[in-house]
């Protein structure tokens, strides 16, 4: 693993470069890479020129390195120079001189190592610089590979477009022509492994075992790599006649490695040599054949020929004869070729020497190399072009030259004559064999026996007789029998019948290893065993004792019937002592190898072909599977023993078969698992491993016993396994497997220490397989009982549970397994090769899937253990594996596993298990704490496990799986396995990051686990802070950001992107690793802006690229949160920049050229005209890359069945998933179906059987489907979600001036109405909508709140495109999508419509007028104002309510339906929005609906059901207060029809009144005192007195607004509401009588006293009509009442309470007490007008002339501050006097004055708020900004304007007070004047016989006013002359000077006053 930083260093990073381009070009295709390829070629054309040439030494560069340390040095690219430390400049000589490299070369180098240290924990710089030297040699030596594998030619084509091919073809033409091919055959020669080794052993240029193994691997390598290059290029083109020449020298001095063959660079060019030699390409017809043959010097130059002939026929002995016999061979068939085309005339000289070429190469033994020299160099089989060169240069042999073949067949014949008579006479054996014929045949064998490609080339050999109808066989000439096969197949199945016919004995082994190796595939296997079905004789002929073939089955098995009858008599007494001494009688060695050789192509065919594995092993006579299990209990050599359990072992491939050996085994005891009773030893196969096999040291019987038990398991394991017998099962086999072969396996001795590890690996491989298919159930933890002979037993349970049990117990089993852990990665650490590593490898593997698949069972075990109640007793495994180490007496079990990621490159499925397991462990947060300790406690394992983890992620050859990829290639598999161990670890970082710290995730992620993690400070990786998993991950996703196309990780490995992203944005979201990972994500990596701009990833797998933009996304909204909270500001503004921007990037730098264009963008943006200028916004981009549309899967069609049952059991299987998906466990699914299937009895289901299959497999894919769609849609709601997330924080926490205002609405807009587009579209998914709906809500508010701040600070108020920025076009538009939204959630999702409510309120709160000032102005004159010019609010309400109406009935059932019943909130917000549209709707058509269609009554009947809710609210701890907020946005609305008389009148006729009457609620007033104890702290919870009062004030303003709607034929209102009066009149009479007088209580009796004021009057009973006497006395009573305490009232609050009131304001919420105060004096000075209104009333309706009206106020000018603290006179104790109304009179005019100033200070204030001081500004905020220190924190433009909107309330208080104080006055001079008048010119006083009181209608309240004497009537009149002074009247005058000329009646005060004032001065009669 190489960072791909670039760097300069000469030797490496560019050349690095050049190779990934090559690659990228040529390997991955990559789109336009051409250009990129064209120009690294021009570039680094002389470095393949002169072809790993380092650049010289030089002393002039010697100088200047030796100076760096002083003067410093330039690097290149670099800018400045630097100053190196001596050390480096030392050691940089070392280099230079160590590869003879350039001075300034090496120190390059070396810096580069320095560079890339951080990739190679634990090695120094030199030695990193060691391998960056030959790794840039190796990119060098791969793209030459890879350039000459790209051209055209002859033999592979790689499907590259004809460009590049071109380019390549002449490039690569180039570098041959100056000599390519010497220079590579001269490297080769020159480099080698051991002499680099001695060099860098010198100057200790080595490091660790892993350095020096990676050092050697680059080093063969490249070497491999020069030697393909050359290879390739043969393959496709022809050498020149000097390069052939020179590649024939170089291998005749080519020698073998110890074991006798080629190594694999020898190999390659020797392969090269073979394709230069090659012409049979000319049978193929391929359409380029003519310009190949052109190109061909054999056909075209005789010299090439000439030359070549020569150098082979002539030439000295090769060191390897052999190899030169393999070249003579090749180039006689090359001759015999060409001696058959046309142009082979002209070469009849050389073409006639092709028979002594052969038989020279025959005498150089050519079969005997190939097999041994070439086949046996590994990689021979790795490279497909060297079979299909073999296998042509073989069957051309066979083919070409048949005479040959012929003689070589007699030449055999004649030796094993000679063979026979030698026997015969017992003499010595001939010396002089010719062996050739065994040779060609063993050497067909082993060629063809290995198949890696699945080429199956064998096929050739064979001519099919019989016509290939058949349903197993695929291939080459399936169903075409009838076409004749070609010539060459028809000499090669000759061949292969012929040598079989008569063949002599000693051919015999030779022949059966052929036919072996011919077998090796599907179709060979069958056309083979049909051979050896026509060799044999008729069963008649056998009995006459005429051999047939002995080549055939017949044969074959007639012979093992023999030995078995033969060996059974010779069975011993089980008791006899020489029972392991016996001679082997009956089988001579040449028959043991014969036997052996046919077991093998047995078993070869039964593994392959299915057919003969049934017509053989059930075969009635011969029964094969008895005859070799018999065999195997009579005393043979072990190795047949072997082959026989091998051959057992592939019959068992087939349940039917494996059913009955599994019987059979059983039978014959070959493991006794019974004991006949009174036997001292055991028997059968234990005694042989015991006895036998330990003593050889050799253990091939019990390896392929093993072998035999794993294929069986595989398919089937009977529970009624030795039934009768025994206890019936599989535990004795399990218990020899485990305690003799398994526990003693590495005390025993080993001959060949490899066989110790397959032993390890095959009796794992049994354990693996049983635990994997082992699922517990309730029934294994029961014992049950089963009978034997008479006795009950227990029974066995499964074998799967067993070995739970083991693992979950400190047993030895676990104990091996752990040990077996710990020896492998011992030995993985040396990185040296040892025999049986394979199989070592393999256990460990084998024992990782254990331990893995125990800690994935054991959950659902131990629940079962535990619900079982039985004694077992277990450990759950994690624990165990916390256990201390026998070995090294230390806890580090899962270390040791850990440890295994550190080999993921050599073993990358260990590191894939490890990965798995470790995943599991770290579910569990005690054992994580734990880890980390193990994991840290070592410097150097951490720094290694470290190391491990990091290099997984890093791994650059992990490909994600995709569907359409086929598993079978190896390279492949291993791919996606890497990419599952990264899947594993990062799954492992998130779930650990959601634990306690500190857990594995912060320690691999490289954050503090010994000090709090938030003090970490992340960094680069440099020496010191060596690569954490988070520089993994980071690097995993940077890579490709710089370009065009993004993270290369996005499409590469969607999977793995989106797991990356998730853990960035887990670091991100956690509090404690928050700041330093943003800190560092910011400054180090730019991250965030980087992928952002990436945005939206283009799909390549839909769901996965969906997470990865969401927790990008999501991450953004934290990074945006903090840098905003930070103030830092040009973070955040370039994260929004590139979130909105529409304009093209490069056109930020012209900014302050807006303007005009400005207006324009406005106007045509929204209509989406995109210009040249506009691009999409990022934010709606990635909204465009969310599909809404959801395909669903359709309902299943079933035959067979029951669809409700299978949904049924569908619902049952599913799970939530790691993702938090809900999804279906489709294997457990399966295997609830194939349980039901097999549950199945009789004929009929047998015969439905593959229909039901089909069935269950159709359901299966639903299944699947529909998990699909599951995940789809889950993924885009995380997707949409996290958009709205982000757009939301856009809004929200960002400071407002990063977006102007303008701007901000256009983008608003824009994305509402993307939103709603396609959320309305036909195919939107319903899930999508909640989500939509709630972005909807949170834009419409900041639209609503961007339009209305804009137009406070006066922009754009009228601009010419309507409202503000966004024009109203636009806003319409807004609001016809906003409906349509609604109604398309039509019946369902009343949820979901709440949020678009809240929306459509907002929406319209646009359109409402703002507050304005009211300046008391005269205002224009009527006319004026109906002429005036529309303003734009008007307008817009106008348009919105005809948008709203234009879509009729529909959306009014809607909302009217929601407003009736559904959710809370939805009914809230809908009653709401009615309101809200009532009070737009001039024309009533939606009040006319809501009465006509029945809602409205439907509201107020449902006020009775509120009534017991509203009840329970008074309690002094309530429940929730959901029906309060109902019941007042209820009455709210209810008030809104009100105001139109047609409402009222509506709401009278539905009984609203009726209804408020039977609310008992009324009557609860709430105990004040109790509940002060009960006080919410919060204040959220408002008290019982002040719920009561929310409950009480809306009915009041309700009855308010219909008295006062009705006035005009108001009687019916105003009785009703009078009844309402007098059936709660308790409880009013005590609120009137209220003692402590709140701001609350001062509300209520505001609005009671009004309500009073209207009904409780004389005249209403009168015209209320049929009211029976009684009630009318009754009502008469109530009506006197509430007249008498209003009037107390009244002298409490204008007289006596009155100043108190007003201090107690302000003392008791000193923070609001100007508002405080504001709202007291409204609400007394409102009680008071009220009560003197209905004063007036009373007086004007009793009587029309004063001398008959009644009086209310007794005749005393006394003030109420004159009176003295005692009670006054007890003659008026029961009225107040007539003082009070003139000190009333008094006050009011005085607090005129006070208002009429301050309204008109407030007024220049406003109009001069910009001159204000800051001082002044920030106290007139203070009221409206809650919390201290609030104004300071607030800018400068929001505190004007709310400075701007306190004045405004401040004006419009006062003039409500003006207005209020102005009717007092004049009520309070009619009402003086009134009683004046009476008093001074009617009353008589003290003669009662004359008293008027007694005629007064319906009474004066009794007032007993008999006692009034002349002295009191004198004293009134001088009081109120005193009061009613010149002073008092100026100001009364001036008030109507001031305001009510232009308020009321002009002139009424004036006449008032001149009347009172002629009373006063009328002189005494």
């Amino acid at each position: 693993i190489y960072s791909n930083i670039d760097n300069r260093a000469s030797l490496w990073g560019p050349l690095k470069e050049l190779w990934e381009t090559v690659d990228g070009a040529v390997l991955r295709k990559q789109p336009e890479s051409i250009h990129l390829l064209e120009r690294q070629l021009k570039k680094h054309k002389p470095h393949f020129l002169s072809l790993f040439k380092n650049p010289p030494k030089n002393a002039g560069e010697r100088e200047r390195v030796r100076k760096a340390s002083t003067d410093g040095i330039a690097i290149q690219g670099q800018q400045g120079s630097r100053l190196l430390p001596e050390q480096l400049l030392t050691e940089a000589f070392i280099l230079s001189d160590l590869f003879d490299i350039g001075e300034l070369a090496a120190l390059e180098l070396l810096l580069a190592g320095e560079q890339q240290q951080p990739y190679f924990p634990g090695l120094t710089r030199g030695l990193v610089a060691v391998l960056l030297y030959w790794d840039g040699k190796l990119c060098m030596a791969n793209s030459l590979r890879t350039l000459i594998q790209s051209r055209h030619g002859k033999t592979f084509t790689l499907d590259l477009s004809g460009e590049l091919v071109a380019l390549t073809t002449r490039f690569t033409d180039e570098l041959m022509n100056q000599g390519l091919t010497k220079r590579i055959l001269s490297l080769v020669s020159d480099i080698s492994v051991t002499r680099e080794f001695e060099r860098l052993q010198k100057e200790r240029g080595l490091g660790n075992e892993k350095h020096r193994k990676e050092v050697s691997e680059l080093i063969k390598e490249c070497r491999q790599a020069l030697a393909d290059s050359l290879f390739s290029w043969t393959c496709q083109s022809p050498l020149t006649k000097e390069d052939t020449l020179a590649l024939i020298i170089h291998l005749e001095t080519v020698t073998t490695q110890a074991d006798g063959s080629l190594d694999s660079v020898s190999l390659a060019l020797v392969m090269a040599l073979l394709y230069c030699l090659d012409v049979s390409f000319i049978e193929q017809g391929t359409e380029d054949r003519e310009d190949l043959l052109q190109a061909m010097p054999l056909l075209t130059e005789r010299q090439y020929v000439s030359a070549v002939h020569s150098r082979l026929m002539d030439g000295q002995p090769w060191k390897l004869p052999g190899l030169q016999a393999v070249c003579r061979l090749t180039w006689a068939l090359s001759l015999r070729i060409l001696s058959q085309l046309p142009q082979g005339s002209a070469l009849v000289e050389f073409t006639e020497a092709d028979e002594v070429l052969a038989d020279q190469a025959l005498l150089g033994d050519v079969f005997l190399f190939m097999k041994e020299g070439m086949l046996k160099c590994e990689s021979f089989f790795q490279e497909e072009f060297y079979i299909r060169r073999l296998h042509s240069l073989i069957t051309d042999f066979l083919a070409l030259m048949p005479m040959k073949v012929k003689q070589l067949r007699s030449r055999a014949d004649e030796d094993a004559r000679l063979v026979h008579m030698s026997l015969q006479m017992d003499g010595e054996l001939p010396t002089s064999l010719h062996k050739d014929l065994d040779h060609l045949m063993i050497l067909i064998g082993e060629f063809y026996s290995k198949d890696p490609f699945g080429l199956e080339l064998g096929l050739e050999f064979w001519c099919p007789t019989e016509s290939l109808q058949h349903t197993t066989l695929h291939g080459s000439y399936l169903g075409m029998a009838l076409q004749r096969p070609p010539h060459k197949q028809v000499v090669l199945s000759k061949f292969v019948r012929q040598m079989g016919d008569l063949l002599p004995s000693t051919l015999y082994i030779s022949y059966v290893r052929m036919l072996k190796g011919l077998s090796n595939g599907p179709q060979c296997a069958h056309y083979c065993f049909s051979l050896l079905k026509t060799n044999g004789a008729t069963h008649s002929d056998n009995i006459q004792g005429v051999s047939g073939n002995p080549v055939s089955w017949e044969h074959f098995f007639h012979s093992l019937m023999l030995y078995h009858e033969n060996l059974r008599r010779d069975l011993p007494n089980l008791d006899a002592a020489h029972y392991r001494h016996m001679h082997l009688r009956g089988i001579t060695q040449r028959e043991l190898d014969g036997l052996t050789s046919f077991l093998q192509l047995l078993t070869t065919i039964i593994s392959w072909s299915e057919n003969a594995r049934l017509a053989l092993c059930e075969h009635p006579q011969w029964t094969p599977g008895v005859v070799m299990l018999g065999l195997l209990q009579c005393s043979i050599p072990p190795i047949l023993k072997a082959e026989l359990l091998h051959c057992l072992a592939a019959c068992g491939k087939s349940p039917e078969i494996a059913a009955s050996l599994w019987q059979s085994l059983e039978y014959t005891q070959i493991l006794q698992t019974v004991k006949a009773p009174g036997q001292r030893q055991a028997a059968g196969i234990e005694v042989e491993l015991n006895e036998i096999e330990s003593s050889c040291e050799e253990y091939p019987l019990t390896r392929g016993f093993c072998h035999l038990i794993s294929t069986l398991v595989e398919n089937s394991v009977s529970v009624n396994l030795g039934a009768g017998l025994r206890v019936p099962g599989f535990q004795p086999y399990l218990n020899f497997l485990r305690d003799s072969v398994f526990l003693p396996f590495p005390t025993r001795a080993y001959r060949h220490p490899a066989e110790k590890w397959e032993v390890a690996d095959a009796v794992l491989e049994v354990f693996h397989k049983l635990l994997r298919d082992y699922e517990p159930q309730p029934s294994d933890f029961v014992q049950e009982m089963v009978e034997l002979q008479g006795e009950q037993v227990p029974t066995h349970k499964p074998p799967g549970h067993s070995i739970m049990f083991h693992l979950l117990n400190d047993s030895p089993t676990l104990a091996l397994c752990l040990s077996l852990l710990e020896e492998g990665v011992r030995q993985l650490d040396t990185y040296a090769p040892f025999p049986g590593k394979k199989s070592l490898e393999s256990a460990v593997l084998h024992c990782l899937c254990l331990l893995d698949l125990a800690l994935q069972k054991e959950v659902v075990f131990m629940d079962l253990l535990r619900e079982s109640q039985s004694s077992l007793l277990v450990s759950p495994l994690e624990q165990l594996l916390q256990g201390v180490s026998a070995q090294t007496r230390r806890a580090d079990h899962i270390v040791n596993i850990a440890r295994y990621l550190y080999h993921s490159s050599s073993n990358p499925e260990a590191a894939f298990q490890s990965a798995k397991i470790l995943r599991r462990i770290a579910n569990y947060p005690n054992i994580q704490m734990r880890l980390v300790g193990d994991f840290t406690h070592d410097q150097a394992v951490s720094e290694k496990l470290m190391a491990g983890f990091v290099e997984c992620l890093d791994n650059e050859d992990a490909e994600e799986w995709t569907e359409k990829e086929d598993e079978s290639d190896q390279q492949m598999k291993t791919a996606h396995i890497r990419h599952k161990t990264q899947i594993h670890i990062l799954n492992l970082l998130i779930t650990s990051l959601e634990l306690k710290t500190p857990n594995l995730a912060l320690y691999l992620l490289g954050y503090e686990v010994k000090k709090p993690v938030s003090c970490t400070t992340l960094q680069d990786p440099v020496l010191g802070c060596p690569r954490s998993c988070l520089h993994a991950i980071l690097s995993l996703l940077q890579k490709g950001t710089d370009k065009r196309s993004g993270p290369v990780l996005t499409q590469q490995a969607p999977h793995l992107a989106e797991l990356c992203y998730q853990v960035i944005y887990q670091l991100c979201a956690c509090q404690d690793t928050s700041g330093p990972t943003m800190r560092y994500l910011r400054t180090s990596q730019d991250f965030l802006f980087s992928h952002l701009q990436h945005l939206p990833f283009t799909p390549s797998n839909q769901i996965a690229v969906l997470s990865q933009m969401s927790w990008l996304m999501k991450t953004a909204a934290i990074e945006l949160r903090v840098t905003s909270l930070n103030r830092q500001r040009s973070h955040t503004q370039r994260l929004i920049n590139l979130l909105l921007d529409d304009q093209p990037l490069a056109q930020h730098a012209a900014d302050g050229e807006s303007g005009m264009e400005e207006e324009n963008r406005t106007v045509s943006g929204f209509l989406h005209f995109d210009t040249v200028s506009k691009v999409r916004r990022k934010l709606l981009s990635v909204l465009d890359a969310i599909d809404f549309s959801q395909d669903m899967p359709e309902l299943l069609q079933l035959d067979f069945f029951e669809r409700t049952l299978i949904e049924q059991v569908i619902s049952n299987c599913e799970h939530v998933n790691e993702q938090g998906h809900t999804v279906c466990n489709i294997k457990l699914l399966h295997r609830v179906l194939v349980a039901e299937i097999n549950a199945l009895q009789g004929m009929a289901a047998i015969g439905q059987r593959p229909l039901l299959i089909e069935e269950v497999n159709s359901i299966l894919q639903q299944v699947v489907e529909r998990n699909r769609v599951r995940r789809s849609l889950s993924a885009k709601r995380h997707t949409l979600q996290s958009w709205r997330n982000l757009v939301e924080t856009l809004l929200t926490a960002c400071p407002t001036d990063v977006i102007p205002a303008d701007d901000r609405q256009l983008i608003i807009r824009d994305l509402l109405l993307d939103l709603h587009d396609k959320i309305l579209s036909e195919d939107a998914a319903g899930e999508l909508m909640p989500i939509v709906a709630g972005a909807v809500f949170t834009l419409t508010a900041h639209l609503s709140q961007s339009v209305l701040s804009e137009q406070q600070q006066g922009a754009g108020l009228e601009t010419s495109s309507g409202f503000a920025s966004i024009a109203n076009s636009a806003l319409h538009l807004i609001l016809r999508k906003l409906l349509n939204f609604i109604l398309s959630t039509g019946g369902g999702y009343p949820r979901l419509r709440t949020h678009l409510y809240g929306s459509l309120l907002y929406y319209l709160q646009i359109a409402q007028k703002p507050d304005e000032p009211d300046t008391l102005q005269t205002g224009k004159a009527m006319w004026e104002r109906l002429t005036a010019p529309e303003d734009s609010f008007s307008k817009l309400q106008m348009e919105n309510l005809a948008i709203i109406e234009s879509y009729g009935n529909a959306l009014m059932v809607v909302v009217c339906g929601d407003a009736c019943d559904g959710h809370e909130i939805s009914r809230m917000l809908a009653l709401a929005v009615l309101d809200r549209i009532l009070s737009i709707d001039r024309q009533n058509q939606w009040l006319l609906f809501i009465c006509n269609s029945g809602y409205l009554r439907s509201l107020v009947e449902s006020l009775r059901q509120d009534d017991a809710a509203l009840q329970s609210l008074l309690t002094p701890q309530p429940p929730l207060l959901k029906p309060l907020y109902i019941y007042e946005s209820k009455m709210a609305l209810l008030t809104r029809v009100a105001k139109t008389e047609q409402g009222a009148v509506e709401l009278l006729r539905c009984g609203l009144v009726a209804q408020l009457i039977e609310c008992q609620v009324f009557d609860m007033v709430p105990d004040s005192d109790s509940h002060r104890l009960m006080r919410d702290t919060s204040g959220f919870i408002p008290s019982p007195l002040d719920r009561y009062r929310q409950i009480l004030l809306p009915s009041l303003r309700l009855l308010q607004v219909i008295l006062t709607s009705t006035s005009m034929n108001h009687q019916q209102g105003a009785l009703q509401v009078l009844q309402w009066l007098i059936v709660h009149g308790d409880t009013i009479q005590s609120l009137l009588r209220c003692q402590d007088l709140s701001l609350g209580a001062l509300k209520e009796l505001s609005l009671l006293t009004g309500i009073i004021s209207k009904t409780a009057l004389p005249g209403a009973l009168e015209k209320g009509g049929e009211i029976n006497s009684a009630a009318l006395m009754e009502f008469q009573g109530h009506i006197n009442r509430f007249q008498r305490l209003c009037l107390s009232l009244l002298s409490r609050l204008a007289g006596s309470e009155r100043e108190s009131l007003l201090k107690q304001a302000e003392v008791c919420a000193p923070g609001e007490s100007a508002e405080r105060r504001e709202e007291m004096e409204v609400a007394m000075q409102q009680v008071c007008a009220n009560i003197m209104q209905y004063c007036q009333t009373l007086l004007l309706q009793s009587s029309a002339q004063a001398q008959f009206s009644i009086c209310l106020f007794s005749p005393s000018g006394t003030e109420p501050a004159d009176l003295p603290s005692s009670l006054p006179s007890l003659s008026y104790s029961r009225l107040p006097s007539l003082g009070l109304v003139l000190y009333l009179l008094k006050n009011c005019a005085a607090d005129f004055f006070r208002f009429h100033q301050s309204h008109r200070q407030n007024l220049s204030k406003l109009q001069s708020l910009d001159q204000l001081p800051p001082e002044e500004l920030k106290e007139l905020c203070q009221g409206l900004v809650s919390g201290p220190g609030g104004v300071e924190k607030i800018s400068s433009v929001q505190r004007s304007l709310l400075a701007k909107r306190r004045l405004v309330q401040l004006i419009n208080n006062r003039a409500k007070l003006l207005a209020l104080c102005s009717y007092i006055i004049e009520t309070c001079l009619f009402v003086l004047w009134r009683h004046l008048e009476y008093y001074l010119l009617h009353c008589v006083p003290t003669d009662p016989k004359h008293s008027l009181f007694g005629l007064q209608p319906s009474g004066s309240r009794g007032l007993n006013l008999s006692k009034v004497s002349q002295q009191d009537l004198d004293l009134l009149k001088s009081d109120i002359a005193a009061g009613f002074g010149e002073v008092l009247q100026r100001k009364l005058l001036e008030v109507e000077g001031l305001y009510s000329q232009v308020r009321s009646r002009y002139t009424f005060i004036q006449a008032l006053v001149r009347r009172i004032r002629g009373l006063l001065q009328q002189p005494k009669t």
